[in-house]
């Protein structure tokens, strides 16, 4: 059987971690950010992880993750 192909734009979007779980930045940290409070630029950095109910979905996505 030949190999599965992975969904490029899903590959540079998601990683795994240690555990196996999923990944992901946050959304609204790329411009509009001058009226933003610094807390909230601070926390939009950290890693977020992908629900239990969009985990299936992901994971059909990047095979080989």
């Amino acid at each position: 059987m030949p190999k599965m192909k992975s969904n490029s734009g899903a590959k540079k979007r998601f990683k795994v971690t240690g555990k196996g779980k999923i990944k992901r930045k946050h959304a609204y940290k790329s411009h509009l950010l001058a009226h933003k409070s610094r807390k909230r630029k601070r926390n939009l950095r950290k890693f977020g992880l992908i629900s239990k109910v969009d985990e299936k979905q992901i994971r059909r996505l990047i095979p080989y993750l």
